[in-house]
């Protein structure tokens, strides 16, 4: 009696190496793109073919036949702010204690010099983490317009450790067509596991102009394929499932008054093409 090849045992029948190894002959195995993403773990099918992997969303905010609006949501942590700011009290007391103390001689100019410049780090320190917990918008959501076949990237630009600049916000606005999709696999302390990125090509060609996230690491690499498969499928006018895994909006991603789109694109990205 012949034996079967694994690839036809049924689904149940195969292990979960099989599954994956049939899986994995559908997502490229060398970086396609240049220059290629760092971290780089697989290309994913190109958004105008057939996707292989049953569509899901993760997460969404609206969905309808013109234009769906993805949340991007950036974890920053009360906790750390609060941490930043109660840290700085005791040094700045010791500073000013020291400076009473001295009184009246007073410090040389060098000592002054040094614990001013210490006061100012921890006073900009507290601000910088202020400036997180209250002003940095929860989320940066992308919109899909299939009506225009355009793709409206929202990011707001938090400059790390300078909290005396102005942190502006800007939209991308991409033909989907230029489109591709790449998964990252990130070992960073506070972000590890598999990320998502759409990046953006030249027209016709492989050579990479922009990339951005389309969703931020989860430690399996399957929910990352679903929601590009669910993107492409929506922008190809294909029937998609509607209800995300995770419905709803916690509380802390409400909405900052600094997270607005700009009124054209807004209009723009909700309409279809006149």
């Amino acid at each position: 009696m012949s034996r079967k090849h694994p690839k036809q045992k049924t689904l149940s029948a195969a292990t979960p190496e099989e599954i994956q190894a049939v899986t994995d002959e559908h997502f490229s195995r060398e970086p396609v793109l240049t220059p290629p993403l760092k971290n780089w773990e697989e290309d994913l099918p190109e958004n105008n073919t057939k996707q292989t992997v049953t569509g899901k969303l993760l997460r969404v905010t609206e969905i309808n036949d013109t234009w769906m609006e993805i949340p991007r949501y950036e974890n920053i942590m009360w906790g750390g702010a609060w941490l930043g700011i109660i840290s700085s009290i005791a040094p700045a007391v010791l500073v000013i204690w020291l400076c009473i103390d001295s009184y009246p001689t007073g410090l040389d100019f060098e000592t002054l010099l040094t614990l001013f410049l210490f006061l100012f780090f921890l006073f900009s320190m507290s601000l910088l983490s202020l400036r997180m917990a209250l002003f940095v918008p929860r989320d940066q959501p992308i919109r899909f317009n299939r009506k225009r076949q355009k793709i409206y990237i929202f990011d707001y630009h938090r400059k790390a450790w300078n909290p005396w600049v102005k942190w502006p916000s800007t939209v991308k606005v991409f033909d989907w067509a230029d489109v591709h999709g790449e998964i990252s696999r990130e070992s960073d302390r506070y972000a590890q596991g598999f990320r998502l990125y759409g990046s953006v090509c030249q027209p016709g060609t492989h050579n990479v102009i922009d990339r951005f996230v389309l969703n931020w690491a989860i430690f399996y690499i399957e929910p990352q394929r679903q929601l590009w498969s669910h993107c492409c499928q929506y922008m190809q006018h294909q029937p998609v499932i509607m209800d995300p895994i995770e419905p709803g909006r916690p509380d802390n991603w409400k909405t900052r008054k600094s997270m607005l789109w700009p009124e054209d694109l807004d209009r723009e990205s909700k309409t279809a093409q006149q």
